[in-house]
């Protein structure tokens, strides 16, 4: 009987992934898999401006497992505007059973989860829809008493994207060792983190190592320790990076990790091609907590055929935002900034060698 019923889910679930290739196929949305994850959007095609405020997203629980995005999303899109939405994928290609939608603005939220909160998906499986809570701190308890604010920083800025800021302090917990917490630009970011943190080969030289989410009495127990002794070991208002910057590229991440401006994320096409290697692409570079986006058209040249004009592409581009970031001196909104980003998307169309 098990191996009848297995056989029987494993029919269903390959019927469910034929479906769901049809469906990306036939409606063009891109779908993108990283670390236990499938995510559509964030932001999704012809968004512009910043992310939806907090109290956006929903949870989504008791998911049948052989159900994907092509019953999903549009089910869900049919209460409110998606902006994003995250399925948690097993190795074997079935859902963890439960899902992230983020919508346009709170509105869109609300409505999901007083229409679709207890709504019978499949026969046996009524799913659960609630208010996601959006955490976006991690705590690391058990690292050695040596570990160093440099080496923190170098080991999780590779391993992790998103990160705002990185704090350490003397463990509440263990004698003779220390705790961290990493904030996050997203919940997202922070649950990419946190999985690759604790199921990759992350190491942090600690043999004891717990990492979990930040708990509101371990979050209030570190405020009290701060006042008794006047500082910790790591200042959370802005990371002081230590990694040399290599490129225009690092310099960017690095201004917004900054500035807490979020992760940058690229957009380019090649729209034309001319002898000797010359290409040119539409650009749009989008910074979540920026006002504008940055891009234009540009011609590249490439030194032989596919040795990366796209990146090529994207350095130039970079350079727009971290010119203005760098200007600003801190100052995120005001009426000079908004003339030069206003400025920027409209002129910029230039050559790069």
């Amino acid at each position: 009987l098990q191996s009848h019923s297995a056989c029987s889910l494993q029919s269903i679930n390959q019927a469910n992934k034929m479906a769901l290739r049809n469906w990306v196929r036939e409606t063009g949305i891109d779908l993108v898999q990283i670390n236990g994850q499938r995510r559509y959007g964030g932001p999704p095609p012809g968004w512009v401006g910043s992310p939806p405020p907090a109290g956006s997203e929903v949870f989504i629980g008791k998911l049948p497992q052989e159900m994907y995005e092509n019953t999903l999303i549009p089910l869900f899109q049919s209460v409110g505007k998606l902006y994003e939405f995250r399925l948690m994928m097993t190795f074997s290609g079935l859902n963890r059973g439960f899902a992230y939608a983020k919508y346009s603005n709170w509105q869109g939220a609300r409505e999901a989860i007083a229409t679709l909160n207890n709504l019978e998906v499949q026969e046996g499986y009524t799913i659960v829809v609630c208010k996601s809570l959006e955490k976006c701190e991690l705590s690391v308890d058990g690292l050695p008493a040596s570990v160093s604010q440099k080496y923190l920083e170098a080991v999780v800025l590779k391993a992790t994207e998103g990160v705002l800021s990185i704090t350490l302090h003397a463990s509440p917990y263990q004698k003779k060792a220390k705790l961290a917490v990493l904030k996050y630009s997203s919940h997202r970011a922070a649950a990419m983190a946190k999985k690759t943190l604790t199921e990759g080969n992350v190491k942090l030289c600690g043999e004891n190592m717990n990492v979990g989410w930040l708990k509101p009495e371990l979050k209030e127990k570190l405020r009290l320790c701060k006042e008794k002794h006047g500082k910790h070991l790591g200042s959370p208002k802005q990371l002081l990076m230590s990694l040399k910057l290599c490129d225009v590229l690092d310099c960017l991440n690095t201004l917004c990790r900054q500035k807490c401006l979020g992760t940058p994320r690229f957009f380019t096409k090649c729209v034309q091609v001319k002898p000797g290697g010359w290409l040119q692409y539409w650009c749009q570079l989008v910074i979540p907590a920026w006002p504008f986006p940055f891009g234009g058209l540009l011609w590249v040249q490439e030194d032989a055929p596919n040795t990366g004009g796209r990146e090529k592409a994207k350095s130039a581009v970079a350079r727009l935002p971290s010119d203005v970031l760098l200007l600003s001196a801190g100052v995120e909104h005001g009426p000079g900034g908004e003339v030069v980003l206003f400025q920027l998307w409209f002129q910029f169309v230039g050559v790069y060698f």
